[in-house]
């Protein structure tokens, strides 16, 4: 009896530990083109909801969807709430950066979308940017561990340097304005940016990387833009998770689950579990 009082006590934490944590995700889903053939939306939308069910996000970022996409993952997934809007008219037209949030645990405080842009407050294109790219926040009340919580979700621009130089130093500094509370802050997004190139050393420099500051081993491969080429190694790293001093990173992984040979995106989504 002694022992088993032992075992339940010295395990109690580690439950309190578990129940404590939340899952976060970023997810390009690739906009719905018909001429990606057979890895065209209609062929892998079941299998992309059917891995978002599976990994079990709490709070997810995506890029890229348009809005009938964004409707379509509506209907699987009843237990989130959405925020954001289309970068085109900060309405319904053009990609999203939505986040989405699970209603059980997390309720909506505020949430927003700014442009990566000279003129972040209205609809427009930054810099050198090829398109026009947007950040969507939620501030989030957690009901389980009764904090707040920033999350930002962004796209950077594919083909600007000044650009995805710039909306680095931009959202940090909307991060700093809006975040008058020093609550808990984690931005993710596709940044169309490697490592080893200024936009991540500037956020870097004020976030933790979720894959460096991972307590356990990333899982997974490298990369996260797979192309759609199934058969080659996937190595370029262009999907994070940032996190601050507030949060700490339990597990990190890329996830590379496939279907006949066929990936539900041309990236692959990027898992982190953490702990207040």
């Amino acid at each position: 009896m002694r022992r088993l009082i032992f075992a339940l006590y010295i395990s109690l934490p580690a439950i309190l530990n578990a129940q404590g944590a939340f899952n976060v995700l970023t997810y390009n889903i690739r906009y719905d083109n018909p001429g990606d053939g057979d890895d065209a939306w209609p062929k892998r939308r079941d299998f992309l909801a059917g891995q978002l069910r599976f990994h079990a996000p709490d709070v997810f970022g995506i890029q890229e969807g348009l809005l009938h996409q964004l409707q379509y993952l509506d209907g699987e997934l009843p237990e989130f709430a959405r925020v954001g809007v289309g970068r085109d008219d900060g309405d319904e037209k053009g990609e999203f950066s939505a986040l989405y949030y699970r209603k059980s645990r997390f309720g909506l405080m505020a949430s927003g979308t700014f442009w990566l842009s000279e003129t972040p407050d209205t609809v427009s294109k930054g810099w050198d940017a090829a398109l026009p790219r947007i950040c969507t926040f939620a501030r989030l009340y957690d009901s389980l561990a009764k904090k707040k919580l920033w999350v930002f979700n962004t796209h950077f621009d594919h083909v600007g340097k000044t650009a995805r130089r710039e909306s680095a130093a931009l959202i940090l500094n909307k991060i700093a304005e809006m975040n008058i509370a020093h609550e808990a802050v984690i931005l993710m997004g596709d940044l169309n940016t490697e490592p080893e190139e200024t936009p991540f050393a500037l956020i870097s420099k004020a976030m933790q990387d979720a894959q460096q500051a991972s307590e356990t081993p990333p899982f997974g491969p490298a990369g996260t833009f797979n192309g759609f080429r199934f058969n080659e190694p996937v190595t370029r790293r262009i999907d994070y998770v940032f996190v601050d001093n507030k949060l700490i990173v339990l597990q990190y992984a890329v996830l590379s689950d496939s279907r006949d040979c066929h990936y539900p995106s041309d990236h692959l989504p990027v898992l982190a579990r953490i702990e207040w």
